[in-house]
């Protein structure tokens, strides 16, 4: 079934019996939206089999390169002609993933702002939340609230956001669980100015691959601004090897390992067959699982080590990536530019 569907591998919908009601429309729309701002990890592939999800669910889908966003936040030193670089860049990421450009559509918010209705739209919503509420949805944007002594246009971007699901008219609102509160609040503001309620549906955030700051999934989480910590879907086979060796994977531990989510997020949705690690006759011999839950629960009894499991993760990351590798081989123009304008930087 299409909610089932929706909700595989999804840490939260907000709330289920709403998206049933969605499903019975005709041609129901959701969308997700992206700051530009670097190069794309591969917990970007948990968001493109959520998409992917939602056209076969027969959504129109909108995916917004929000590039007005990403000059509020700071991102590639507010160079807005880099910042749409990138969201060029981030049109072949996805085409790579498997969305084709035809079945969805790529929107900048530059080419709605000049609209007077969104304006009006980004007031009504600012009119109708307290200073206190915007402070508290900073975190939408890797901010902290005091961010925003220092520059007032921050304190503009969850009512830009929350006025985005508005302008849009989307039924559904994606993100994964750092867009919780933005899309918490564009709930409660559609009640009190009288505007359709989104659906928010949040799917996990990889925790890094060095799980720095633990005790805060946000602080955690794998993100392009820590590079040694990421795996980008661009790495080649020996980055990728080095960066999982050196992952944060202790024995018998299952919550917070990056590379145990890799394999239950990443892994285990695209493999055919079983998940096979390899290992010496002496130490048991090779292992097969043909679901997650039985490898975390071996994990989590000492029966796999952290090294065979990681050599595993490598051999499946390097096989995930191969038809991305093989897509910038074909088109790399706008990959190179961006590469060159970081190197740059």
């Amino acid at each position: 079934m299409k909610v089932e569907r929706l909700i595989s591998n999804a840490s939260e919908v907000i709330t289920i019996e709403e998206l049933r009601e969605v499903l019975d429309k005709e041609r129901p729309r959701a969308y997700i939206g992206f700051e530009p701002s670097g190069i794309v990890h591969i917990g970007w592939l948990i968001c493109a089999d959520k998409i992917k999800d939602f056209l076969d669910c027969g959504f129109d889908f909108t995916i917004l390169l929000a590039d007005w966003h990403a000059y509020i936040n700071d991102k590639l030193g507010g160079d807005m002609e880099k910042i749409r670089l990138c969201g060029r860049y981030m049109e072949d990421c996805f085409e790579a993933m498997g969305i084709e450009r035809s079945k969805v559509r790529y929107l900048y918010a530059s080419e709605y702002v000049d609209d007077k209705r969104y304006w009006e739209l980004v007031l009504k919503v600012a009119k109708s939340i307290s200073l206190a509420r915007a402070r508290r949805a900073m975190d939408i944007m890797g901010r902290k609230a005091e961010d925003a002594e220092k520059d007032l246009s921050k304190l503009f971007y969850p009512a830009m956001q929350v006025a985005d699901i508005f302008y849009l008219d989307v039924d559904v609102a994606y993100g994964g669980m750092d867009q919780r509160r933005a899309h918490v609040l564009a709930r409660e503001v559609a009640e009190k100015l009288k505007k359709k309620k989104p659906v928010a549906l949040h799917t996990p955030i990889l925790t890094g691959l060095h799980a720095e700051g633990r005790m805060n999934p946000m602080e955690a989480k794998m993100s392009k601004s820590k590079p040694e910590s990421m795996i980008s879907i661009h790495d080649g086979e020996e980055e990728i090897k080095k960066k999982i060796r050196k992952a944060y994977c202790p024995e018998r531990k299952i919550e917070g390992n990056p590379i145990l989510e890799i394999c239950r997020f990443i892994i285990f949705p695209r493999i055919k067959g079983d998940f096979l690690i390899e290992r010496d006759a002496k130490f048991g011999g090779d292992i097969e699982f043909n679901n997650y839950r039985d490898l975390e629960e071996a994990f989590g009894a000492g029966e796999i080590h952290p090294l065979d499991l990681k050599e595993a993760v490598s051999s499946y990351l390097i096989d995930i990536l191969k038809p991305i590798k093989s897509y910038f081989d074909r088109h790399s123009e706008n990959l190179e530019e961006i590469k060159n304008m970081l190197t740059q930087k």
